[in-house]
């Protein structure tokens, strides 16, 4: 083999090599890593998917165990409204006691992320609060998106600085023994893309800095779904499950056009292997934003995403 040759099989090798547990967000693939096994999941009901069927967290309680979830991941604000009806937060701890369900992530929207100096303080103030409703209830996580840095003329800000911000907020977890996870935005100017993330969490510098990734939103971004096998041991606690179809485009997608779990083209069993490979526990979330299940029996859509999470576990696991 002259030289010319040898570089070219060479290059073509390479090539080949790096690209053996990739996955793009059109659903190509070519992992080989270790598969997950179904008991490396648990299944958590977030209340967005029946949000305009009821905003009432008792009754939000009460169909994710019905439908036989293991958990609920509750939005704040439907907390507060049960706290400023004069509801104590003891009892609705008890009644998730009764009702098997844990609180394993809640969604809030507090500014930590902001560069206004002011802003930011109240947002890591909001965030306290949200943590300490939390903790009473017997929670353990919450959704850490970059709020108030989303919108279309958001600038970009620096990494190392957000990392730096972040690291703030897990410190203030560290106090109310909540852990603020670092959700992947898709259509924010900040944090829409995986790598980003996995950055700000690595440059955190803190043993308790972890993502909350989303199907949708990494397809989103425009981030390939090979990188989620690089996130091993607690990076990935909970993750946002749906799904998306084939159009519109990616840029034209939006919040409402998520689906369930196996009715639309993402790779989801190459998704959960790489989330739940190597004896990882991973707790699957089922958000959706979805006007045509919004108009539908609370009842019926929680266990169909449920029935659906399942399917797509099976299937990734047979």
């Amino acid at each position: 083999m002259n030289r010319r040759r040898f570089l070219q099989s060479a290059t073509t090798a390479s090539a080949a090599a790096l690209s053996v547990g990739t996955v793009s967000a059109a659903g190509r693939s070519s992992l080989t890593g270790p598969r997950a096994a179904a008991s490396s999941f648990r299944y958590c009901f977030n209340t967005s998917t029946i949000r305009e069927q009821t905003k009432e967290i008792r009754e939000q309680i009460r169909i994710a165990a019905a439908a036989g979830y293991d958990s609920i991941e509750p939005w704040m604000r439907h907390l507060e409204a049960f706290q400023q009806a004069g509801s104590s937060l003891t009892d609705l701890r008890k009644i998730l006691q009764d009702s098997g369900l844990t609180v394993e992530s809640a969604i809030g929207f507090a500014n930590w992320i902001v560069d206004d100096d002011a802003q930011r303080k109240a947002g890591l103030e909001q965030a306290r609060r949200d943590m300490d409703v939390l903790a009473q209830i017997g929670g353990t996580r919450i959704a850490a998106p970059p709020v108030g840095a989303h919108r279309g003329d958001s600038p970009k800000l620096d990494l190392f600085v957000v990392a730096e911000r972040y690291r703030a907020l897990l410190e203030v977890g560290d106090a109310m023994g909540v852990v603020p996870q670092l959700e992947v935005w898709g259509f924010s100017p900040n944090l829409s893309r995986l790598g980003e993330s996995v950055m700000v969490c690595v440059e955190a510098s803190h043993p308790k800095a972890c993502l909350l990734p989303d199907v949708y939103h990494i397809f989103k971004g425009g981030s390939e779904f090979g990188g989620l096998g690089l996130l091993h041991n607690q990076a990935v606690q909970v993750f946002h499950m749906n799904d998306y179809p084939a159009e519109p485009p990616r840029e034209q997608m939006k919040d409402a056009d998520r689906v369930y779990p196996g009715d639309g083209v993402a790779p989801l069993s190459d998704i959960l292997n790489m989330i739940g490979g190597g004896d990882r526990e991973v707790v699957l979330s089922l958000e959706l934003f979805n006007p045509k299940y919004w108009k539908q029996d609370a009842e019926v859509v929680a266990r169909t995403g449920l029935q659906k999470m399942k399917q797509a576990v099976a299937a990734a696991t047979a």
